[in-house]
């Protein structure tokens, strides 16, 4: 992983809540494979706009309190947070040109 991140519990608040960009956070486990299809296009997506999003992980195994202070249920889920804040939720893994159309008012 080059453009992308890992975030844990400790880390959240300041890596995320008190970022001044918008961040996307990949909420994933090892055993996901959905979330290990994911993970290249986000890898990209984070190339390309790094200039106007941030883009971290969150192993929620390794992590849970995150996980559930923000009701995660499933995964792959990438919430965006902007000012501290969930403003878009985007639930299961899609191509990169679905992503991206997701991601439009924040990119």
């Amino acid at each position: 992983m080059g453009a992308i991140k890992s975030v844990t519990d400790a880390t959240f608040e300041a890596e995320v809540l008190k970022n001044d960009k918008p961040v996307l956070v990949d909420f994933w486990a090892e055993w996901c494979g959905p979330c290990r299809q994911l993970a290249p296009i986000l890898e990209e997506i984070a190339t390309e706009h790094a200039e106007k999003l941030t883009i971290v992980k969150l192993n929620i195994d390794e992590n849970p309190r995150t996980q559930r202070d923000y009701n995660v249920l499933q995964i792959p889920t990438m919430n965006v947070y902007k000012g501290g804040e969930v403003v878009k939720q985007i639930i299961g893994a899609k191509p990169k040109a679905m992503l991206l159309r997701d991601l439009e008012d924040v990119l």
